[in-house]
């Protein structure tokens, strides 16, 4: 089975407007997504990127515009300046891992609904009641927020080192083999590489 490395944070707006799309994407082609949440702060940091606040005005401008038109065009709920960004996005990944490795929900609904809570209801997912709210809206067991921070926080820097070896830059970006996807809207090159088009 294809592994198809989805390296993303719950924190990007880019990775909520992707939703459920690159996890269908795979489904099509009999691929297995594996969840790799790290540190996008770090991950700029180390390969040349700028965090939001120290961008250029013109660049913010336009990140409002293609957050405003990608909004638009998928039909999904969008504030592009809501109360709670930037926040720490450890907990929520840590949860994100924790869920993956215990299994029993969907992975999908929880990348959604950490996504909705920050860019659609102005909630804070560095908080605990938040982080369960996604986990047992998605199916999983609320407690997965409180057990194994250690392991998750290992597996959060791991991820970071195996995104940068692996050319990742910038999230969501889905890594098959050697090849590198990088953004929401390059989905369809997805969709041709597991469909052996590209």
């Amino acid at each position: 089975m294809t592994e198809v490395d989805y390296f993303l944070s719950p924190l990007s707006p880019w990775v909520y407007l992707a939703g459920r799309r690159p996890f269908e994407v795979a489904a099509r082609h009999g691929a297995r997504m594996v969840l790799r949440p790290l540190d996008p702060a770090a991950l700029f940091a180390r390969t040349g990127g700028t965090v939001l606040a120290d961008r250029h005005p013109n660049r913010k401008a336009y990140r409002d515009q293609e957050l405003r038109r990608w909004s638009a065009r998928l039909g999904v709920a969008l504030n592009p300046h809501p109360r709670h960004f930037p926040v720490n996005p450890a907990p929520a990944s840590y949860a994100v891992i924790a869920a993956q490795a215990a299994g029993g929900g969907d992975l999908a609904a929880l990348i959604e609904g950490l996504g909705r809570a920050i860019w659609a209801e102005e909630r804070d997912i560095a908080t605990d009641e938040v982080i369960r709210d996604c986990l047992a809206q998605a199916g999983f067991d609320p407690g997965l927020a409180d057990r194994g921070l250690l392991a998750g926080a290992e597996t959060y820097a791991r991820n970071l080192e195996a995104g940068v070896a692996r050319g990742v830059f910038g999230v969501p970006t889905w890594v098959i083999g050697d090849e590198v996807i990088w953004g929401q809207d390059r989905l369809e090159f997805l969709e041709a590489h597991l469909a052996g088009l590209g």
